[in-house]
């Protein structure tokens, strides 16, 4: 007999109460098991793929393992020096741009910088600002991410969690399953199956289609002669993943420098724009359609929600774990949605009981009839 509804609510409330106290508690402490946890269930997919081609796990997480280290070295020599030294130069410059900024308004538009305005005295007070401050805040942004992700967790526990996580990802799922209340298992692999759905969809596709963007933006502006269009470039491309928002942050962004640096040469500001308005079109009609799909079934403003509230309370590791828990949440609310609106609280309780079971419940499904023989 299973246990009555009142015990499996205080159980399982319980049980999440106590995973939140853990991850709270335990955060800086867990991020490498969580950075290493998302990075192999990113990767199984492609370790089952070798292992369909007649690979060995042990030697498909050899090849992937390479494979990393090689992409890893590659990056760690070349593109990360670039980035880090755009971005100081971008910090340095700024005070410039802004201050060439305030040229361009005092040119067009002499009244609203006269003395003493409210727009001249916020300008005159960002360009001080960032003079005496930007190499600081720097130098303080640079120190905090090396604190956070310090060169252990970079380059010891999060691989090592990642390829023993990889190498028994199959027989810790079926442990797992093995684990699952009798009664409810068909309807946790149900629930399950869709949540694996939505993530694999959401953090694979969309994190190939910020990878891609990222490449096409920072070739882009390259290619124009923008300064610092590989720093503009991968910063709106990481961002791809808010519809819209990485378009417009980086699009400002460099049309705000095109200006500055390309003053006489309206064709350059266009082409600028140009890169980024037919980056748009693609990304919106192209990759992401083919690469994440309509069935992800998470809002940008519902991702925007998650981000914030999961950062604020659990700090670093709470935007890690912010998109799964999204997607688990959203899973389980449009479960529970369709439950009740199966259930005698919505329906009362006459048409209740002519209601077939609901379709979410896997156990319950009708099986579908044969159409009668014509004949």
């Amino acid at each position: 007999m299973a246990l009555p509804v009142q015990t499996q609510a205080k159980f399982w409330g319980t049980a999440a109460i106590v995973t939140g106290l853990v991850l709270w508690i335990l955060g800086p402490q867990l991020l490498p098991f969580v950075m290493g946890a998302a990075i192999a269930y990113f990767l199984d997919p492609v370790a089952d793929r070798l292992e369909a081609w007649g690979l060995s796990r042990a030697l498909a997480v050899t090849v992937i393992s390479l494979a990393g280290v090689l992409v890893f070295a590659l990056c760690l020599l070349l593109i990360v020096p670039a980035l880090i030294n755009q971005l100081t130069s971008f910090v340095e410059a700024l005070p410039g741009y802004v201050q060439a900024f305030r040229d361009f308004l005092a040119a067009r538009f002499p009244e609203q910088l006269q003395e003493g305005s409210a727009l001249q005295q916020s300008l005159s007070s960002v360009i001080e600002t960032l003079k005496a401050r930007g190499g600081e805040l720097l130098n303080t942004a640079l120190s905090s991410a090396m604190s956070l992700v310090n060169v252990i967790t970079l380059f010891l526990i999060v691989p090592v969690v990642t390829v023993y996580l990889l190498v028994d990802w199959d027989r810790m799922i079926a442990r797992i399953d093995e684990l699952l209340p009798r009664d409810h298992a068909p309807v946790i692999r149900h629930l399950a199956g869709q949540i694996d759905a939505t993530l694999s969809g959401f953090i694979r596709g969309q994190g190939t289609v910020c990878l891609i963007m990222a490449v096409y933006y920072s070739l882009g502006l390259m290619l124009t002669g923008l300064n610092f269009g590989m720093l503009i470039g991968t910063l709106a491309g990481i961002v791809t993943f808010i519809p819209f928002v990485g378009a417009i942050a980086g699009g400002v962004l460099a049309l705000g420098v095109a200006v500055v640096q390309f003053w006489d040469a309206p064709l350059m500001i266009a082409l600028v724009a140009g890169v980024f308005f037919l980056g748009q079109i693609i990304e919106g009609n192209v990759i992401t359609p083919k690469l994440v799909g309509d069935s992800v079934g998470l809002h940008p403003v519902w991702l925007l929600l998650a981000l914030s509230v999961f950062g604020a309370i659990f700090g670093f590791v709470g935007l890690l774990v912010a998109v799964p828990l999204a997607a688990m949440i959203g899973v389980l609310v449009r479960f529970f949605v369709d439950r009740y609106k199966t259930g005698r609280l919505y329906l009362g309780y006459e048409a209740s009981d002519r209601q077939p079971a609901t379709l979410t419940d896997p156990a319950s499904m009708p099986t579908r009839q044969a159409p009668p023989d014509p004949r």
